[in-house]
């Protein structure tokens, strides 16, 4: 690092060389209101020295009074705790307090303690956070936090051996920014919560509301929504959706709050232990029960719409049953054991029982304006506790009336 001349000049090398993350478009928003308050030079305003700047004036606001050997700081509209930044006169304590505060306020760590069992005894930490599903990429980050590892409150390490009752207190640090996550942008729009602890958070997902951003979706999305629930909590955000439904599905839905439980649920998805219930109406009567194993494939020139196909299809499997018939329409039970895009909707057009309302796949719109499809219920075990879970959407309004009509 190159010499300093004075306070400013040492605080401004220890931010170049140690780099402030932010979240969002509105940070760079905030940056560039308080670039004009400072008077930086015009050519540092551009987009490729935002960080470094931004931290520089902080620094500029901080060391306003360096004559004080603690002083604290607060950033204003930034949606953090009321936390407080100490620091002192040297500049890499300060350097390094302000990463600290940092972090405090994006990321929403969880912090999980066991206690070790006789089965456990002898195991040591790095085999036991495996067999409780801590994947190579959680305990990676781990290692770059401070205290991620704490054995009856004292620092342990990976090879550290466990007895009977000892206290492991584990902090699964969040990594934001880095990925799609940091351009969601965030949208109050309404949400449906029907369960939420610090692992998972359970929706009741609308109609006319995709999931994912996407090309001409950039601000009608579930994550869209759920990125301002947290930005209001001044927690950070990373989209985790565990079950995904199309736009106009409706009903329950799960996602994953922290890394360890998005792995947990993800494994628990592809090991098919998560049972997911889904009603339908279906234009035509079906058998009373039955199961569907047709693989689907993307039909040719289309980007969205899938088809049967059994030459290059991938294997889908459905299970349904009849429940009810009303005016030629049938409710219809399913459950999936694949879940291929539009799986339950090709299927049911497949046996000649499609969905109305379904633009793709039978655009009859007579009784219902979107496919007449709803996740009702989602069966899981919790990711930590192991806690058996069940969740149940009620069937929406427009649902009921088109098979009572």
């Amino acid at each position: 690092m190159p010499q300093a001349r004075n306070l400013r000049q040492s605080l401004y090398f220890v931010f170049f060389y140690y780099t402030i993350m932010f979240q969002s478009h509105s940070d760079h928003i905030i940056l560039v209101e308080m670039l004009f308050k400072v008077g930086l030079p015009a050519y540092l305003q551009s987009r490729k020295h935002l960080l470094r700047i931004y931290a520089f004036t902080i620094i500029l606001e901080l060391s306003k009074d360096v004559s004080s050997c603690t002083s604290s700081f607060f950033i204003p509209n930034r949606h953090f705790h009321s936390q407080m930044l100490y620091y002192t006169r040297r500049p890499r304590d300060l350097a390094f307090g302000l990463l600290n505060f940092r972090k405090g306020f994006f990321s929403m760590e969880r912090i999980i303690t066991y206690t070790i069992s006789t089965g456990d005894s002898g195991e040591n930490v790095l085999g036991f956070l495996r067999k409780k599903g801590f994947s190579k990429h959680i305990l990676t980050t781990m290692k770059r936090a401070e205290q991620a590892i704490l054995l009856n409150g004292q620092p342990a390490f990976g090879r550290t051996v466990l007895k009977e009752g000892d206290v492991l207190r584990i902090l699964v640090p969040e990594e934001t920014g880095d990925g799609a996550e940091s351009s969601i942008i965030p949208v109050p729009l309404p949400l449906d919560i029907l369960y939420e602890d610090e692992d998972i958070l359970v929706l009741n997902k609308p109609a006319d509301m995709p999931v994912h951003p996407s090309a001409g979706n950039y601000e009608n999305t579930l994550a869209n929504g759920v990125a301002w629930y947290y930005k209001q909590q001044g927690k950070a955000f990373v989209y985790r959706c565990i079950n995904r439904l199309d736009r106009d599905t409706t009903g329950v839905l799960v996602l994953a709050k922290n890394p360890l439980s998005g792995a947990l649920l993800s494994a628990q998805m592809k090991q098919r232990q998560i049972r997911r219930t889904y009603l339908a109406l279906t234009d035509g009567i079906p058998p009373k029960r039955g199961t569907i194993s047709a693989p689907v494939a993307r039909m040719d020139a289309s980007v969205i719409t899938r088809e049967v196909n059994f030459e290059r299809g991938e294997a889908a499997v459905t299970h349904y049953e009849r429940l009810a018939v009303s005016n030629g329409y049938a409710l219809v039970e399913l459950h999936l054991d694949t879940g291929r895009t539009h799986q339950i909707r090709v299927h049911m057009k497949y046996i000649g029982c499609p969905l109305p309302g379904d633009f793709l796949y039978h655009p009859v719109f007579d009784r219902i304006g979107r496919q007449a499809l709803h996740s009702f219920q989602l069966e899981f075990a919790h990711p930590i506790t192991g806690e058996p879970m069940c969740f149940l959407a009620p069937v929406p309004e427009d649902f009921r009336r088109a098979f009572a009509q």
